[in-house]
C-alpha cells in the first residue's frame, strides 16, 4: 500500500470501527506478503482458490472494496424436520407446531432450506462470506449450540466450525469472512463459552490472517479479535423485482456503507406467497428468478464508490453450474480499469 492508501483506510475505518483500523492495515500486508509468490494467471472460473490468484494490482485493494460471493443462512442444508419451530418465530406458527407438528415441521423446512451445498462444498465452490445464524435449543441439557432457520439444524456449531478451519488449513492463501448472529435463547454464559471455543479453534486465522469474523452481541464487543455487526441490504420479498429495486435504492439513495457490508439477492416468502403456491418451495422460487437476479448481477461494480457493490449473498449457490459465484469473481476484473480508492 502507498502512505496516501494507507492513511485513507485508517481515516475511513477509524469512522466506523472503534480501533480495528489497525488490524486492517495489518491485513492488507498479510495478505501482499502471502499472496505476493504465487503465480498470477487468474482464471476467475477457478473458484476454490481465487482469492490466491488475484492479479498483483487488486492485491492492495482492501477486501471491502472486492466483490466477494456469499452464501445466506449458510447452514440451512441440514434443518431437523423433527426439532421444534423457534421460540424467535411468530407465535401463530409456534401454536401450530405444537397442534400439528407433522404439517408445521415439513413445511418450516421446505421453506426455510435456503442451501444444498455442506459448508465445505460451499467453501471450495468459491464462496468467501458465511452467514451463520445460531441458535440454542431451551430444553437441550447438553448445551450444545446450532445453526436455525425456522428449526433448528442437525449440525452443531462446533462441528460446522471445525470443518471451516479444517478447510482453512488445506487452502492457507484464502480469505474467510463470517457473520455470527441470532443467537436465539443464548446465556451470558453461552456466549463466553462460544467465544472462548472461537478463539481456539483459530488460534492465530483470527483478523489480521485468514478469518474476519464478526459477532452481532455485546458479548463480542470486548474482544478486539471479532468485528461488530455488519449492514446486510435485505428486500424482505418474493418478488425478485422488488428486490431488485430495493437494492438499486439503497445504492443511488443509501449508499454502501465503510467497511464490509452485504447485499442479499435472496428472496423471502411470506405467509400469504406459501398459501398460494402449496406446490413451491425456497429452491423453485430462488431457480424460477435466477436468471433476472444474475442479470442484474451482471451490471454490477465492486469498489469504494457510492453504488459499489462490497459481499454479495445468494441462496441455492451451487446450482446452474455455479454461475453465481463466477459472475460474482469475475466482477473484480472492473477494479483493474478503475481507481478503486475514489468517491
Amino acid at each position: 500500500m502507498t502512505e496516501s492508501l494507507v492513511a485513507l483506510a485508517i481515516f475511513r475505518c477509524s469512522v466506523s470501527y472503534r480501533p480495528f483500523w489497525r488490524r486492517i492495515v495489518v491485513l492488507a500486508a498479510e495478505l501482499r506478503k502471502r499472496m505476493v509468490d504465487i503465480r498470477r494467471t487468474w482464471d476467475a472460473s477457478s473458484s476454490s482458490a481465487w482469492m490466491a490468484q488475484l492479479p498483483l494490482p487488486l492485491l492492495n485493494v482492501p477486501l471491502w472494496n472486492l466483490a466477494i460471493p456469499g452464501s445466506h443462512d449458510s447452514m440451512a442444508y441440514c434443518l431437523d424436520i423433527h426439532s421444534p419451530v423457534l421460540h424467535s418465530q411468530p407465535k401463530i406458527l409456534r401454536v401450530l407446531d405444537h397442534i400439528v407438528p407433522c404439517f408445521i415441521r415439513p413445511c418450516v423446512n421446505k421453506w426455510g432450506t435456503t442451501q444444498e451445498l455442506i459448508i465445505s462444498s460451499q467453501l471450495e465452490s468459491g464462496i468467501r462470506f458465511l452467514d451463520l445464524r445460531i441458535a440454542h435449543k431451551p430444553k437441550d441439557s447438553d448445551q450444545s449450540l446450532y445453526f436455525a432457520h425456522g428449526i433448528y439444524s442437525l449440525v452443531t456449531v462446533k462441528v460446522a466450525l471445525t470443518e471451516v478451519a479444517r478447510w482453512l488449513e488445506q487452502h492457507s492463501t484464502e480469505v474467510v469472512i463470517i457473520a455470527l448472529s441470532a443467537f436465539d435463547d443464548m446465556t451470558p454464559v453461552q456466549h463466553n463459552n462460544l467465544i472462548d471455543f472461537l478463539k481456539r479453534l483459530f488460534e492465530k486465522k483470527l483478523c489480521p490472517k485468514s478469518v474476519v469474523m464478526s459477532y452481532a452481541d455485546p458479548a463480542g464487543s470486548g474482544h478486539e479479535e471479532l468485528w461488530p455487526v455488519w449492514d446486510y441490504w435485505w428486500g424482505n420479498e418474493s418478488d425478485p423485482n422488488l428486490v431488485i429495486s430495493y437494492l438499486q435504492h439503497q445504492k443511488e439513495t443509501v449508499g454502501r456503507p465503510v467497511g464490509f457490508f452485504m447485499a442479499g439477492l435472496n428472496l423471502t416468502e411470506d405467509a400469504r406467497y406459501v398459501l398460494h403456491h402449496p406446490g413451491q418451495s425456497m429452491k423453485s422460487m430462488t431457480v424460477r428468478a435466477y436468471g433476472l437476479l444474475l442479470d442484474w448481477l451482471k451490471q454490477q461494480r465492486p469498489g469504494a464508490q457510492k453504488t459499489s457493490l462490497n459481499i454479495i449473498c445468494a441462496d441455492f449457490v451451487g446450482i446452474s453450474g455455479n454461475e453465481f459465484t463466477r459472475v460474482v469473481v469475475a466482477l473484480n476484473t472492473q477494479l483493474l480499469k478503475q481507481d478503486v480508492f475514489s468517491g
